[in-house]
Parts: C-alpha cells; structure tokens; sequence
C-alpha cells in the first residue's frame, strides 16, 4: 500500500469512527483533556494522548476514572506528512509511555492499539 493511500485511508476511518470529546453521551463522565492532549473516547474508554517531540504519553480513563495500566501496552503510529513512525508504548507509573524523538505537531495523525487485560482496542488521533 502506497503512503499516500494509507494516509488517506486512515484519515478516512478516523473521521468516520472517532467521538469528539465533548459530544452528547448518555453517561456521566466528561471527556476533556486533563493533561494537555486530545481525548477520544472507544467502548466507555477516554484514551487521552499527549505528544511532544521527547515523549509520547498514552492516558486511560474508564467512565471517568484513572484506568489500571500497569499490565497494559501499546503500539502508536504516527503519520506527519509522509514520515511514518512506529513506538511501543510500556505502563510508566498512571499511563503508558515511550521517551526519544518523534516528530509530531499539529495535523499528525496517530492510531494507537492498546491492549489492556488481553483485550485490544483502537483509538484514532489527529493533533492540534
């Protein structure tokens, strides 16, 4: 698959499948950034992700609440422009994290495949 067509592909999805946080839910929690990222929410789960150039940091939280991810991981990839880049994401005290270079800023698009008890869940960025 050319880049081009996985860019556009995955643009595609994630407009499509992705909550914007602050939508109209019929449930109690609320699905802002509580540490400077953008959240989505998939199946009940706000997934908070905040990405500097030295580090990438995923957040967990279940109807509210901090999510237990001390057994948990992930793999985010991250697409800025053409470059495409793939990090592993390991528990780091309340979330997972990965530390090194990344380019990242506004308009990269990152999709991250979490796995928490053995169950994987994707979640679609874009980063403003």
């Amino acid at each position: 698959m050319k880049m081009h067509t996985l860019i556009a592909s995955v643009a595609l999805v994630a407009a499509g499948t992705v909550h914007a946080a602050g939508g109209k839910h019929d449930h109690a929690h609320e699905h802002k950034p509580m540490h400077g990222g953008v959240v989505v929410e998939v199946k009940d789960m706000d997934y908070e992700l905040v990405a500097k150039p030295t580090a990438i940091q995923l957040y967990l939280r279940d109807h509210g609440k901090a999510a237990d991810v001390s057994k948990a991981s992930a793999k985010v990839t991250l697409l800025t422009g053409t470059e495409k880049q793939e990090v592993e994401l390991k528990p780091a005290g309340d979330k997972l994290e990965a530390t090194g270079s990344f380019k990242v800023g506004p308009g990269t698009k990152a999709v991250a495949v979490v796995t928490v008890n053995g169950k994987p869940a994707t979640a679609r960025f874009t980063l403003k």
